[in-house]
């Protein structure tokens, strides 16, 4: 028999007081995942910005020893002829793309010339871990990532036949700088960005000023920002304004260029101002 004071009481919980409990876990989940997921999201946006860093750093290397001059920036076509001559002086020789092409994985297209030498050869500094779009074609393949997701300014470094005589073709009012004493700001000028997946190719990042169009996107990664480095070796996180910016990260969500009203120009003004400088 049960002592008095035990009598018709079991050890355990009453279906109500479980259900409390159940609740409170759903409660406190409903409080914590948020957290947890914004907390995971600064910390990739800080890692990526790191290796960005070493990129950065990688690159005032090369310049300390290539007598002030900046990395080789080329555009496509040129980047093919100097691998079809066995040079990989490009600051990377990667092409990317939609399709299966294998400069899309190939790493040593990153780390055997240009910058590679100055971040030991690492080729995970290229990609943002936060960028894990791949297009059906390479998700059937069984690809999760491609090897790249920066690119270089395109009014930064020698851009070959480009700059040929001096001025960049493609920007001729704005001045080209191939040497780091040709900057009078360089805080104000950035090098390396997060370029938006859909024009992510030969990792030269070019806009025209004066056209108030995107013809390279940047990215939006991390909340609707994007991770910069400067010429002066900062780097930086800046949030875009503008849901034209912020174009969805798949393939084809950018439809490629395209052109702003004036008041959807605040964040390519923004980085048109970042880019380079009137040519005197």
């Amino acid at each position: 028999m049960l002592p008095k004071h035990a009598k018709g009481r079991t050890s355990g919980f009453t279906l109500i007081e479980l259900l409390v409990v159940i609740a409170l876990l759903a409660i406190l989940a409903g409080l914590l995942l948020p957290a947890l997921t914004r907390a995971r999201a600064k910390s990739l946006t800080l890692f990526c910005l790191q290796n960005m860093k070493q990129v950065c750093t990688a690159g005032l290397l090369y310049t300390d020893d290539a007598n002030d001059r900046f990395p080789y920036n080329l555009a496509s076509v040129e980047i093919k002829q100097k691998l079809a001559q066995d040079q990989f002086i490009n600051w990377n020789s990667t092409i990317m793309n939609w399709e299966l092409h294998t400069d899309n994985t190939n790493t040593v297209l990153l780390t055997r010339g240009g910058l590679g030498p100055y971040v030991s050869r690492v080729a995970t500094v290229y990609r943002c871990p936060a960028d894990r779009v791949v297009s059906d074609i390479q998700a059937a393949a069984g690809w999760t990532v491609r090897v790249r997701s920066i690119s270089m300014n395109a009014m930064v470094g020698d851009a070959g036949q480009f700059s040929t005589k001096g001025v960049n073709v493609n920007n001729p009012d704005y001045r080209q700088f191939f040497k780091m004493s040709q900057m009078s700001q360089p805080a104000q000028v950035f090098v390396l960005i997060e370029e938006h997946p859909d024009s992510i190719n030969d990792g030269y990042f070019l806009n025209h000023p004066d056209d108030c169009e995107w013809f390279d996107l940047p990215a939006s990664y991390h909340d609707g920002g994007v991770n910069l480095t400067f010429a002066d070796g900062h780097a930086e996180t800046h949030k875009w304004q503008l849901a034209s910016t912020r174009r969805p990260a798949r393939p084809g969500a950018a439809h490629l260029p395209f052109a702003l009203a004036p008041a959807g120009q605040g964040d390519f003004n923004w980085l048109m101002d970042r880019t380079s400088v009137d040519a005197e």
